[in-house]
Parts: C-alpha cells; sequence; structure tokens
C-alpha cells in the first residue's frame, strides 16, 4: 500500500476509535445513573439500564440536544455498537445457559411443568396480540404488511419473556436453582426458543422466502441442539474435571470456551435463530463442574454486564421515538396493546401455575416475572423494524410495553411472594458468596 494511503486509513481508523469512545462512555455514564436510581426504587438494576438506552436515543437527548446527540451517536457508530451488543448478548446468555442447574430438580417432571408454563406464556399473549395487531392494521401497519402478518407479528411480540433480564431477576433473588426458578427459566427458554422460530416464520413470509425456509431453519436448529448437548458436551467433561481437580482455569481453557460460544452464536444467526440462543445452548453444554461455572461467571460476567449490554440497550434506543405514541389517536391502541400483552402472560401463566400444583403466591409470583420482555422483546422488534415488518411507531409502542411490563415484574413478584415466603423457597445448602458473586448481586 503506497504510503498516502496507508496514512489516510490510518487517519481513518483513529477518527473511527474517537467517534466509538466517547459514545461507549456517554452509554455507562447514564446506565450507571440509571441503574443507580433503578435500585433506589426498588427495580433491579437492568431496567435502569433499559431506560438510559431509551432516553440516549431521540426521546430525551436527541429532543433536548439534537447536534450534541448526532455528535456523539453519529451514523458510521452505529454498525459497531450493534456488533458489540451482540456479542453482548450472546456472551451473557451463555453466562445464564452456564450457571443453570438443569440436572437438578424432580426431572421428568420439571419438565413437564415447564413446557406447561411455556404453553401458557405464548398462547394466550400470542392470541391477544395477534387480535389487537388484527383490529389496528389499518391505523398502525405499512401498507405492505398483510393484516394477518402484522396480526401475528403484534402477538409474536407479546408472547416473548425476557429470558436474559428474567435470569438476572432470580440470579439477584438467589432462586435460580431453587424448583420454581428452575422452572421459571426453563419455560421462558423454550418460550422464547419458540418465539424466535415464529419470527423466522414472519421473516419467511415476509420476504417470500416459503415453507422449505421455514422448515430448514427448524430442522438445523434441532440438529444443533443435539449436537451441541450429546456430543460436545461430553467432550468437554475433561476439561471440567481439570478445573475441578486443579483449581486452574487459564487462558488455554477460555480460548476454547469463547471460541465455542461464536461459534454456536454464528451458526443459528445462519440459519435464521438469533445468536443469543446460541449463547444459551452453548452454556448448556458446558461442564457442570462446580469450580468450572465459578470460574466462567467471576471471568466474564462483569464485563458483559457492565459493558456490553448497556450498549445493546442504547442501541435499541437510538432508534425509539416515545413522541408519536403521546398522540391521542396512538393512545388508544397502545392501551389496546400493553392490556392484552399483560393479562396474557400474567393471568395465562398463573392458572397454569396452579393447575400444576404450585400454591396460588407461587402462581401469581411466576406470572409476574414471565411478563417482564424488556431485552428479548427488543431483539424481537428490532428485527421487525429492520426488515420492514413494523413501522417505528409501532416500534415504540412496543418499546413502552416492555419496559412498563418488566417495571411491573419486580413488584408483582414481591407483592405475591413477600422476602419471608421467599427464604423458604431457596436452595438449602446456598454456596458460600464469593467476591465474584458478590460483585454480581451488586451489578443486578
Amino acid at each position: 500500500m503506497p504510503p498516502t494511503l496507508h496514512l489516510a486509513a490510518t487517519d481513518k481508523n483513529l477518527e473511527l476509535v474517537l467517534r466509538v469512545l466517547p459514545a461507549i462512555v456517554v452509554i455507562l455514564a447514564a446506565s450507571a445513573v440509571c441503574g443507580r436510581l433503578a435500585l433506589l426504587v426498588k427495580q433491579p438494576r437492568v431496567l435502569g439500564e433499559m431506560v438510559a438506552g431509551v432516553l440516549l436515543g431521540p426521546t430525551l437527548f436527541g429532543a433536548l440536544f439534537p447536534d450534541a446527540q448526532r455528535a456523539v451517536f453519529p451514523a458510521e457508530v452505529k454498525p459497531i455498537l450493534y456488533v458489540l451488543s451482540t456479542i453482548g448478548l450472546t456472551l451473557f446468555m451463555f453466562l445464564v445457559g452456564a450457571g443453570l442447574d438443569h440436572g437438578g430438580g424432580n426431572g421428568r417432571k420439571d419438565t413437564r411443568n415447564a413446557a406447561v408454563l411455556a404453553v401458557s406464556g405464548i398462547v394466550p399473549s400470542l392470541a391477544l396480540g395477534a387480535a389487537c395487531g388484527y383490529l389496528l392494521h389499518d391505523r398502525l401497519s405499512r401498507p405492505d404488511v398483510s393484516p394477518f402478518e402484522f396480526a401475528l407479528f403484534v402477538g409474536g411480540a407479546l408472547s416473548i419473556t425476557a429470558f436474559p433480564m428474567l435470569a438476572r431477576i432470580l440470579y439477584e433473588r438467589g432462586l435460580e436453582n431453587s424448583p420454581l426458578g428452575r422452572m421459571t427459566l426453563l419455560g421462558a427458554s423454550v418460550d422464547d426458543a419458540a418465539a424466535w422460530c415464529f419470527l423466522a416464520v414472519l421473516s419467511a413470509m415476509h420476504s417470500g422466502a416459503g415453507a422449505p425456509h421455514v422448515l430448514r431453519t427448524i430442522g438445523l436448529t434441532a440438529v444443533f441442539g443435539l449436537v451441541m448437548l450429546t456430543l460436545v458436551a461430553r467432550l468437554l467433561r475433561p476439561m471440567g474435571a481439570r478445573v475441578q481437580r486443579t483449581g486452574q482455569f487459564g487462558f488455554d481453557q477460555m480460548y476454547v470456551v469463547v471460541g465455542i460460544v461464536l461459534l454456536a452464536g454464528l451458526f443459528t444467526d445462519y440459519i435464521g435463530i438469533y445468536s443469543v440462543f446460541g449463547g444459551f445452548i452453548a452454556g448448556l453444554a458446558m461442564p457442570r463442574d462446580p469450580a468450572f461455572r465459578d470460574a466462567l461467571h467471576s471471568r466474564m460476567m462483569d464485563l458483559v454486564c457492565v459493558l456490553l449490554l448497556p450498549i445493546f440497550f442504547a442501541f435499541s434506543g437510538l432508534n425509539t421515538e416515545l413522541g408519536g405514541v403521546a398522540g391521542w389517536g396512538m393512545i388508544g391502541p397502545f392501551l389496546l396493546i400493553l392490556v392484552a400483552g399483560f393479562t396474557g402472560k400474567y393471568v395465562g401463566c398463573a392458572l397454569a401455575m396452579r393447575g400444576t400444583g404450585f400454591s396460588w403466591r407461587e402462581s401469581w409470583a411466576v406470572g409476574g416475572l414471565m411478563n417482564a420482555r424488556g431485552l428479548m422483546i427488543l431483539i424481537f422488534i428490532n428485527i421487525g423494524l429492520s426488515q420492514g415488518m413494523i413501522t417505528k411507531d409501532v416500534f415504540s409502542m412496543l418499546v413502552l410495553v416492555a419496559v412498563i411490563t418488566t417495571a411491573g415484574a419486580v413488584p408483582l413478584y414481591r407483592w405475591a411472594l413477600p422476602e419471608r415466603l421467599e427464604r423458604r423457597m431457596a436452595p438449602s445448602t446456598p454456596p458460600a458468596p464469593t467476591e465474584a458473586s458478590q460483585s454480581q448481586s451488586l451489578l443486578m
């Protein structure tokens, strides 16, 4: 490369760095402040981070200081933020899967109850949301999207549970390995996996790819899960045993683990299922040895939660304009969608839990938690917006639905299960708190 071209490329790269780093600093500062405010009002820190992302977009920062907002988040920075946010989500879902004690509990009974919970979380919300979408198609939809497609998209978005956010709430409460926590996490994971398959069907319909493409996606997803949870899991067992025996988790092991996670995310992205589920399945395939799991969390969780997840929330917030929802003509449709989404999840999941033998308090608690949509619905509707299935007004409405239903999740849970009752549900022999786990609790 001629010297002049080399210098020009170097200057361009340096200029890009000088644009990206200030954007990340602003994101982290806003996330830290809003996260702390969320904790003060008894909400999980992650809700504050989600609100921070919305406030950095055109709703507040862009409305009050448009020139400054364009300077901090220019067009060339957004693709980089998207890549970082995708990596962060994939790694976080991996850590959730790696930390999930899916071998405990009552085995087949837990699986059956989780399946019942997943169905109850999908079907009522999907039906009510689709009915709202069909009724509101003429007012809200793009003209090139049919009433059937629009109705299914709204229903699919409302049927989602924010699995990573639910996991963070349960980790914060120390209930991730309690019977209720295990079943809720498993049910939410099935719920969201089905939603992504549903989105793959919708994308194929919208693009005209047809049934063969949809069947290929679902078939490859099943094969991927089978290979990861059998062959790859078996190959990784000696590494887990070695870490458990020696207490050493070095760079060689980290290279293997991170490589598997990124390849799993790449493959699921390629076949049409979002990369976060590749990360989650990779986590489930990791060794179950306690020392191995503790090492993963202590090495990775803080960085992912502090740096990478807030970038995703900010990236979503840049596409969110809540001003269009404030008009009287939009308040009615918004409230209709909000009520449909809330009722479908809360009542549907609670009744299903009660039917499987849980108490009414436990049932309403799970119904509240399953209503937390924040993270995953943002991913879902971002894909819909990028593919032209919804307008920015509908996108903004669904962002607001995500914020409200997620904000209600913890209060509803605490109302149903006060701390005196919650303590009885925690695992009887919890591990001693490590410095890493204490740090993780503060982050949540």
